[in-house]
């Protein structure tokens, strides 16, 4: 009995068993992963930072232009398909001019002649106009709206006002200007623009193939008379001079890889048409980096090399840029609107090496434009030369406005000089 009793107290009150907390050690696997996040989010928050710095030089490089733009007004007039071209930084190149008595005048792009029926408006004083364009179909809708302004103005007849145009590329100005009328050429005109880029009704004619988007021939000829295409490079250049035009004027770092492609291309037939360039790119372009906004990229990039090879662009420009500042009366400015960094660089450098030609080796003088006319507030930075003035330091870019309305002209940049 007694030893019943002790059996049925130690099963019912015994002491409960003790529970050891189980220690297992964080596998080597689980430590891996935790450092590798770690590690991402390092090496995420230095790119965000390199790309903060980096946007913070662009801007560091640039003026953004503070001119607003009457956005009514401006979809009013180029918000339908029917307007040939959209003038890039109008109010800007406005600007330039206005403090001068623009007796004459030169647009060595005439294009559809938007810039030019602003100035002329704006400069009711203005007794000579040359307008320069090796665009046949521009030249004409040029003249039309030229026409249309002074008609429009009342007070001004035409033989207040000596209007030129004439297809010759903006390489020529001296000869021109010695041909129309050699006082010109030895007193100096007082204005002369240079807009570099594309005009829309260019971009958007598809017998043109200046368009990435539209299926063309391989032409990109600015001068419809000229005799080399596009068609000519891809199919018969040598192998290492495609290979130069892709690397050094498209900056294109798939250039070489592109380039044997092209060359592989040439046995089954050659490219003929925008869409079989355009397939090329994409065949050759990694989705994994940018997908459809990635090879399109690189279409422009390659359409941008084409395009400056066949018109001899950057040879042409620096030349020309010297051409047109000789062109230049004293007090005379030269503006030039570039739309990429090929362009813009020769700008640049070229404007640099005017203000340094006639140095005797004195330091040139970087001035801030604070107590600047209020006529010339646009002027905020400039750099001092002997026999000229570069009026920006930093080039200007659109307004956030204009960016917004016109998206082609996000890579504008204007920069102006001024002879002493």
């Amino acid at each position: 009995m007694a030893t019943a009793k002790s059996l049925i107290r130690k099963l019912l009150f015994h002491s409960p068993p003790k529970i050891v907390p189980l220690r297992c050690p964080i596998s080597t696997i689980t430590t891996a992963t935790y450092s590798t996040l770690r590690n991402k989010r390092k090496s995420e928050s230095n790119q965000t930072r390199k790309y903060k710095k980096k946007a913070e030089l662009l801007v560091k490089r640039r003026t953004r232009s503070d001119r607003e733009l009457d956005e009514q007004g401006f979809s009013e007039q180029y918000g339908n398909d029917n307007s040939p071209h959209v003038p890039v930084m109008l109010g800007e190149v406005l600007d330039v001019f206005a403090s001068l008595a623009l007796k004459s005048f030169v647009d060595c792009t005439l294009g559809a002649g938007a810039h030019s029926a602003a100035i002329i408006q704006a400069h009711p004083e203005m007794e000579f106009y040359v307008g320069l364009d090796v665009d046949p179909v521009a030249h004409q809708i040029a003249q039309d709206q030229i026409n249309n302004v002074l008609q429009k103005d009342s007070g001004r007849s035409t033989t207040d006002l000596q209007v030129h145009t004439l297809l010759k590329n903006f390489k020529s100005i001296k000869a021109v200007l010695h041909d129309i009328d050699g006082n010109h050429l030895t007193s100096g005109v007082q204005g002369i623009l240079m807009d570099l880029g594309m005009s829309s009704m260019q971009v958007n004619n598809a017998e043109r193939g200046f368009s990435v988007l539209c299926d063309g021939p391989l032409d990109m000829r600015m001068n419809p008379q000229a005799i080399l295409k596009a068609e000519d490079i891809l199919n018969s250049w040598p192998d290492d001079e495609l290979g130069r035009v892709l690397r050094d004027y498209g900056e294109e770092s798939n250039w070489f890889s592109l380039q044997k492609k092209i060359v592989k291309a040439r046995l089954a037939g050659g490219l003929h048409s925008t869409h079989e360039l355009v397939d090329l790119i994409r065949s050759s372009s990694s989705w994994s980096r940018g997908g459809r906004q990635g090879w399109i990229k690189t279409a422009t990039r390659v359409f941008q090399a084409l395009r400056i090879a066949v018109n001899d662009e950057l040879n042409t420009l620096k030349d020309s840029i010297h051409s047109c500042f000789d062109s230049l009366g004293p007090g005379g400015r030269l503006a030039v609107i570039s739309f990429h960094s090929l362009e813009d660089r020769i700008v640049k450098q070229t404007f640099l090496d005017i203000i340094n030609r006639c140095n005797d080796g004195s330091k040139r003088n970087s001035k801030k434009m604070d107590s600047y006319e209020e006529k010339d507030a646009w002027i905020k930075q400039m750099v001092q030369g002997q026999n000229a003035c570069i009026l920006t330091k930093r080039p200007i870019t659109p307004s956030e406005s204009e960016e917004r309305l016109n998206p082609r002209s996000r890579s504008a940049k204007l920069r102006v000089i001024q002879k002493s």
